[in-house]
């Protein structure tokens, strides 16, 4: 869908080692669909993978949610998202 392409273009931004660490948010102005991907912690190695971890919004005319989870960057430049639940706002380390 439309959503989900704007959204992973801000998740491969948000996410990029190289990126400043900040939320990238996105949007689609036909859906109304909204939401933001802020990078948790550095950038890892692991097996041939670029991963890192990502607290999640979604809004607007989709429904509120407040999600963390892990992507990871293979060869091919691609981010995909490994596992994803809800986020209970408690921080751990």
């Amino acid at each position: 869908t439309e959503d989900w392409r704007r959204a992973k273009g801000a998740l491969g931004l948000a996410l990029d080692p190289q990126g400043n660490g900040e939320a990238v948010s996105w949007d689609n102005p036909k859906s109304g669909a909204r939401g933001a991907f802020t990078p948790v912690g550095p950038a890892r190695a692991v097996d041939d993978r670029i991963c890192r971890s990502f607290l999640a919004s979604v809004g607007g005319s989709l429904p509120q949610k407040s999600l963390q989870g892990s992507a990871c960057r293979g060869k091919d430049g691609e981010w995909m998202i490994g596992e994803v639940a809800p986020w209970t706002g408690a921080r751990t380390g």
